[in-house]
């Protein structure tokens, strides 16, 4: 059996003005579609970041690919997907799925997905059970709430209705989250912070614990927005509210910034976890951060980390150092979605909720024959099919793809969504607080 075909669709799916410290999301999310047939008629599917950059790096790969077996996967990671030796992977500044150093280990993370996909298909069985046995049959996820401006994504006759609305203030950052509870049933809840003064944000996870209590785990992520005092300052107010299976992610920069913070907040005698997945994104951070006991909680991407099974190693790791591990997120949809459940479910380590931004992206972008992946009690239960247990429509997929060629940008740029719509002189400054 060898790959005898490999399409690249680039599409683009309508997204909700979200904040970050990064800035705006634009209307439109870039992800890349990739299909990979045999010789003997299995295709395997995956889904990886989207632009210019994701596709160069797949089209680099194509010459790799095309003819090999797809069971031969470490063969081509020696061959392609080792990460570049020289230059920053940390996503300090530039936004997930943009920065060229982890280009490679993205491409090779898709082409494994697919090719991980046509061995399951091809022995009949999901890709956690190719991959030692699951560790469970259902991969939680947790609330992810944004502070929004007004708008669901999409432009023109393509506007999405604004399911949640403005959301700009700690009282309807409650409100947003009541919704998604109530929709998909999960049971812990992250709050991307970096967005507003230090002080709402401390009001906005207050009045979280006050309306949801303690059985629901709490998190922010002010994407490095924070100086070391700041960020301090929070750990020691948020103290009570994020203890009991919470965490305070990447709130300031640099593998040095983060021990510092875990020093005097320590020092304080608060030993609340600080999680990771800017300034530990490969396996050669994890040893380093555990050293410094920067970080405690390592998150976790299937796409830039290079695969799923790079994932599944991680969790092992991890667990031998004594370190938790969770999933990040980006935009995406329903095949990335699969991805995620399938590396939770094969990484027994990962015993905290993963992140998702699946709720943000509408039904009417989907490209899952059927529609979308189903929450169960904020879960996703890990398919009785082979492979990754779902399969393409191909028709969507081409209506998305023609989107994308009609849209007039080919990277993610959320600081000019900012200088558009918000402030014309904006800038992403570290730390802004």
């Amino acid at each position: 059996m060898r790959i005898s075909s490999f399409s690249i669709h680039p599409v683009a799916v309508a997204d909700p003005p979200l904040r970050s410290s990064y800035g705006r999301h634009a209307p439109y999310a870039l992800r890349t579609i990739l299909v990979l047939t045999t010789t003997d008629g299995i295709t395997g599917i995956s889904e990886a970041h989207g632009g210019d950059g994701s596709l160069a790096a797949l089209e680099a790969v194509r010459p790799l690919v095309e003819g090999m077996d797809p069971f031969h996967l470490h063969a081509l990671w020696e061959k392609w997907g080792k990460p570049s030796t020289q230059g920053d992977r940390s996503q300090t500044w530039l936004v997930p799925g943009e920065n060229p150093h982890d280009a490679r280990t993205r491409a090779f993370a898709a082409v494994e997905a697919a090719c991980l996909d046509i061995i399951g298909k091809a022995v009949n069985q999901p890709v956690c059970d190719l991959l030692g046995g699951r560790a469970r049959d259902a991969a939680p996820f947790s609330a992810y709430l944004f502070y929004k401006h007004g708008g669901g994504g999409g432009l023109g006759p393509d506007a999405r209705d604004d399911e949640y609305g403005e959301c700009l203030t700690p009282e309807s950052m409650v409100r947003q989250c009541r919704q998604m509870i109530a929709t998909y049933g999960f049971r812990e809840i992250k709050l991307k912070g970096g967005v507003l003064e230090p002080a709402l944000e401390i009001e906005t996870i207050r009045l979280l614990r006050d309306a949801f209590g303690s059985t629901f785990p709490l998190r922010i992520d002010p994407n490095c927005a924070w100086s070391v005092e700041t960020s301090v300052h929070v750990g020691i107010a948020l103290q009570e509210e994020l203890s009991g299976g919470g965490y305070l992610e990447d709130p300031t920069s640099s593998m040095e910034g983060m021990a510092q913070v875990r020093r005097q907040l320590l020092a304080q005698g608060i030993d609340t976890p600080l999680a990771s997945n800017v300034a530990v994104t490969g396996l050669n951070d994890v040893v380093p951060a555990w050293g410094e006991d920067a970080v405690q909680v390592v998150l976790s991407d299937p796409h830039y980390w290079g695969g799923i099974r790079a994932v599944q190693r991680l969790s092992f790791l991890c667990e031998a150092l004594g370190m938790g591990v969770s999933m990040h997120s980006n935009n995406h949809l329903g095949v990335s979605m699969m991805i995620m459940a399938h590396a939770c479910a094969a990484s027994p380590a990962m015993r905290f909720a993963c992140d998702t931004h699946y709720p943000w992206q509408s039904a009417q972008d989907e490209v899952l024959a059927g529609g979308r992946v189903k929450f169960v009690d904020g879960a996703v239960v890990i398919p009785a099919k082979p492979g990754l247990g779902v399969d393409l429509d191909m028709d969507q997929v081409a209506r998305l793809e023609e989107r994308y060629h009609q849209l007039p940008y080919r990277k993610r740029d959320d600081a000019e969504e900012m200088r558009r719509h918000v402030d014309p002189s904006w800038q992403r400054v570290l730390p802004r607080w």
